[in-house]
């Protein structure tokens, strides 16, 4: 199953043998939606300082390399914080 996550979570570009490339990219892009919305109703004046470009890509490195392992795209805000702290620091 960590194949499958990695490829999701944008770790890698491997396909996960059983798995078909389409349905992969869809469901990566699906895990990029849920997620730019949710931060963005919770961070709207971080996405409007930085622009679409950069909100964007900041959302991929978050995706890709916080510890965020919760099913719920709920827990995703108290993540997306401890993300931004580390960055800072």
């Amino acid at each position: 199953m960590s194949a499958f996550h990695d490829y999701v979570r944008g770790r890698t570009d491997d396909i996960p043998p059983g798995y078909a490339e389409p349905g992969m990219r869809l469901y990566r892009h699906l895990v990029y939606l849920g997620a730019a919305q949710l931060l963005e109703a919770h961070f709207p004046a971080v996405k409007e300082s930085l622009g679409e470009e950069t909100w964007g890509e900041l959302i991929r490195v978050f995706i890709r390399e916080s510890r965020w392992q919760s099913h719920f795209y709920g827990d995703l805000k108290d993540e997306f914080i401890i993300f931004l702290e580390q960055q800072a620091g």
